[in-house]
């Protein structure tokens, strides 16, 4: 037990025992977490998917819905959460939510500072969805909670030291490190998909040109492929023939399930899409060197006709090669739903703030029968 004048000895003679104390506590707190059911939810670009998860990560329940337009207030995109949480709730005990926004969230995992594809700016996403549920409630970036789902769940367990790359409207991106993630000072590490690699290229809607989603995502995918079509290519006409003349309706899973079918034009196209991911993975090694680069997100679909490309591309660019290991490059396992069960386990980390109030209120309510019992006349007859 400390006493007062161990919290004021100097801080040299404390600082190491400290901060032993709180690494192990945040590394095994996953472990000691209650193994309760949560509601995890994965706001993206096109799509907010929901759903309740227990403590092994298997998804008892999920529900999804289209993104409401991102030119109206961050209120429309909060009310659908809320819904979803509500009406999951009716059938499920839920403990807590976790939300996986696809944007930059602050280091105390409250406000979404900014999203390239949704509409909130600052937006302080925790305290206004907790104010309106009757759980506790976690905000952490979508590529966090796919990570720490893959790390828990999937494809990186084992791993002590694994990148998360997420591809999907845009490119999503998490560092995970000794059962940590690493947010960063202010909480916006990983957002590796605004990587300049080509200057001056395309533009962006994070504001810059020439990031690395666009030219490794499915924003990237359906652009090259539509951009093909309209100009009337011959290597379009598959494609042109298949969507019937209606060039808006190419998307990135008409585009991979044609190439799975031997179009020439799309096998070409994932091809691309994996050599640039295959140079900015080379890049990120170089940065950080971890032992594994799990790739997730809805693009990751295309499997092999992606992550080939991806892997030669690497090999030809990583820095020092052949002189040094190479991390291994492999395919999320949980898919599409990486995020969502991700934020839902996180959030089991924050349950044990309800659970304890849950607790108090039915301990104060047994207490109070046990005294209106005492209180309440005998039957003397």
């Amino acid at each position: 037990m400390s006493t007062y004048r161990d919290l004021t000895a100097p801080i040299g003679s404390r600082r190491a025992p400290v901060l032993r104390t709180v690494g192990t506590r945040e590394r095994r707190s996953h472990l000691t977490a209650p193994r309760v059911p949560t509601v995890g939810i994965d706001i993206g670009g096109t799509k907010v998917m929901a759903g309740v998860v227990d403590a092994d990560g298997n998804i008892l329940e999920r529900l999804r819905t289209e993104t409401p337009d991102k030119s109206k207030s961050p209120k429309v995109v909060e009310d659908t959460i809320v819904e979803l949480v509500l009406d999951l709730s009716d059938r499920h005990d839920v403990h807590a939510v976790g939300i996986g926004a696809a944007g930059w969230v602050d280091a105390d995992r409250n406000r979404v500072l900014f999203a390239p594809h949704l509409s909130w700016r600052n937006e302080p996403l925790r305290d206004r969805l907790a104010g309106r549920l009757a759980v506790p409630v976690l905000v952490d970036n979508d590529a966090n909670a796919a990570a720490w789902a893959e790390w828990r769940f999937g494809a990186g367990r084992g791993e002590d030291h694994l990148v998360m790359i997420t591809l999907g409207t845009g490119i999503g991106g998490a560092i995970l490190e000794d059962g940590q993630v690493k947010r960063g000072k202010y909480g916006v590490a990983g957002e590796f998909g605004h990587m300049q690699v080509v200057p001056g290229g395309h533009r962006c809607p994070c504001g810059n040109r020439g990031c690395w989603e666009q030219y490794s995502s499915g924003n990237a995918l359906v652009r090259e492929a539509k951009e093909l079509a309209v100009a009337d290519s011959p290597v379009a006409y598959g494609i042109i023939e298949h969507v019937k003349g209606n060039i808006d309706d190419i998307t990135g899973p008409l585009i991979t399930e044609l190439a799975r079918e031997g179009d020439a034009m799309c096998v070409e196209l994932l091809q691309d899409i994996g050599q640039w991911l295959g140079v900015g993975i080379a890049n990120l090694a170089a940065a950080l060197d971890p032992s594994c680069f799990v790739i997730g997100g809805g693009v990751s679909a295309a499997d092999d006709l992606l992550i080939g490309p991806a892997r030669d591309a690497f090999k030809r660019h990583l820095t020092g090669r052949g002189y040094r290991p190479e991390a291994r490059i492999t395919r999320a396992q949980l898919g599409p739903e990486a995020g969502m069960v991700g934020a839902a386990d996180l959030a089991r980390l924050v349950a044990r703030r309800f659970r304890r109030a849950k607790r108090r209120r039915v301990e104060r309510y047994e207490r109070y029968e046990r005294y209106a019992e005492a209180r309440r006349p005998r039957d003397t007859a």
